[in-house]
């Protein structure tokens, strides 16, 4: 089982090259306004895509999923994880959007408790986690150095323990970290400046 694996890509996904495999897993970002026109464009690519499973988590950017009536939209191939999962082959996969923080992003929430509850529905059985935040501490430094990873997901990350855990959202920390028993990987694309940066994270299983 070969994932490929991608975050960030904030409306350039005409100009990365996507690696064969059998699931495309997005982590966030995949439009820059969020706008209908922009989404659309996107899903249609993703469903165009030759891998027979994709999977796709939306990031603060992304504001077209954050209401019910546009989910109808969605293609049938795409798995959308919003605090839901799939079962693919065996594997359990998780997907959460939210990030911690006040402003107006989607998918905001309020750290503590008001984010925790998000966390506190990730099934302990769950192999693969996609978040599109990162957890407090982990491939989560912006430019300055300081951390802005959640800190109730790291938390949450030493009761579950999923094989791997894949986010994006901290750009400047693209890369991967093997921490106890769980691999994490950023998977952002682009860089700070929107410039793309890096490349998707291929996983054979």
């Amino acid at each position: 089982m070969r994932l490929i694996c991608l975050a960030d890509t904030h409306n350039q996904h005409h100009d990365i090259p996507i690696p064969e495999g059998d699931i495309l897993i997005h982590a966030g970002d995949c439009t820059d306004g969020g706008t209908r026109n922009e989404t659309s464009d996107f899903l249609q690519w993703l469903s165009g895509q030759p891998h027979k499973y994709k999977i796709l988590v939306p990031g603060n950017h992304d504001f077209y999923f954050q209401k019910p009536e546009n989910l109808k939209h969605i293609p049938e191939d795409i798995h959308l994880l919003i605090d839901k999962g799939v079962e693919i082959e065996g594997l359990q996969f998780w997907g959460s959007p939210f990030t911690p923080g006040i402003g107006n992003w989607a998918f905001s929430r309020e750290r503590g408790s008001d984010i925790k509850k998000h966390w506190d529905l990730i099934p302990k059985t769950t192999d693969i986690l996609i978040t599109h935040t990162p957890p407090y501490g982990i491939l989560d430094q912006i430019g300055s150095g300081v951390n802005l990873g959640c800190e109730e997901l790291g938390k949450a990350l030493q009761i579950v323990q999923p094989t791997y855990h894949l986010f994006g959202h901290i750009h400047h920390s693209s890369g991967k970290l093997m921490r106890s028993s769980s691999q994490y990987f950023n998977l952002s694309i682009l860089d700070e400046r929107f410039r793309i940066m890096s490349s998707p994270v291929v996983l054979d299983l």
